[in-house]
């Protein structure tokens, strides 16, 4: 009927706290190099892509629009203005852009 408290007592020590914590410092290593360094390699590979966008490339938005870069704005500036149809050009945010289809060759 009665239960002795020594049980409880068996697990404790130094030994026992450390190795609580190593599934989940385990589990931790194994969410950043599956998920957290593949998505910040990414989004830096998407930056560097936007900055490169110029004049004549031909991009996607993130709406699914194909249009052809006609103007990149000033360099603080992160819009780009585009011409999705023959004469109809609209300016859109730098982030935007999803994809550079046709790239053109800079001017030298």
């Amino acid at each position: 009927m009665f239960v002795s408290p020594a049980y409880a007592q068996a697990a404790g020590g130094a030994g026992g706290a450390f190795t609580s914590f190593v599934p989940l410092i385990l589990i931790f290593a194994i969410m950043y190099f599956l998920l957290i360094r593949p998505q910040q390699k990414k989004v830096k590979e998407h930056a560097a892509m936007v900055e490169a966008v110029r004049k004549g490339d031909q991009i996607v938005t993130q709406g699914g629009i194909v249009a052809k870069v006609s103007k990149v704005m000033a360099e603080g500036s992160n819009e780009v203005e585009v011409e999705i149809a023959s004469g109809v050009k609209v300016r859109i945010i730098k982030g935007t852009i999803a994809q550079v289809m046709n790239k053109t060759e800079p001017a030298k």
